[in-house]
């Protein structure tokens, strides 16, 4: 599988452990962006070494198939990392199906980057993987990402109650589905 692509406004680059610091760079310019919607992140994630750690993972799980990581820049300026996408958990067989999970930085919100983005990484997905199925979890008060998936065709497939523990609460998340018509 390639590890760049290239949208009409972006390059979406699967990366390896020596974009360290500018993951780094990229998660402590928004740590307090991220903090409504992430699971508590320890001290350790915001240093070099754990994004090292962190990078390594997510080259061997592109590797084995496990999953696809793909972090976001503008064609404009390809030394600062914008946001990220990942379809994770890839699951084979009679399944195959992914989760899809994204971010992007405070500063490039409403802009249609990370709609950009997911919509390049669902045609990687469904054409490259031959996958059927990407299932997006998405709290309700969190409006502008429901809004992207379902502008992207995802549709609502449920309500998962206290689905992930964020900042000490266990919240609910809507269940968002893209199903592939091609399989």
């Amino acid at each position: 599988m390639k590890s760049i692509y290239e949208t009409e406004r972006l390059v979406l680059k699967g990366l390896d452990k020596t974009y360290a610091d500018m993951t780094l760079d990229y998660f402590i310019r928004n740590k307090d962006f991220f903090e409504e919607w992430d699971p508590h992140k320890g001290d350790d994630f915001y240093t070099k070494e754990y994004q090292e750690e962190l990078l390594d993972r997510e080259a061997s799980n592109s590797e084995s198939g496990s999953a696809l990581n793909l972090w976001i820049f503008r064609k404009d300026d390809d030394r600062r990392i914008i946001g990220y996408i990942s379809f994770g958990n890839i699951v084979r067989g009679p399944f195959l199906s992914c989760y899809l999970g994204y971010k992007l930085d405070k500063d490039e919100v409403n802009k249609g980057y990370v709609t950009e983005a997911i919509r390049m990484g669902i045609d990687i997905v469904f054409d490259e993987y031959g996958l059927h199925r990407i299932e997006a979890n998405i709290m309700p008060k969190n409006k502008r990402s429901l809004r992207v998936v379902e502008k992207l065709g995802f549709y609502h497939e449920g309500l998962a109650y206290k689905y992930l523990k964020i900042n000490g609460v266990w919240e609910d998340h809507i269940h968002m589905v893209l199903l592939n018509d091609k399989i």
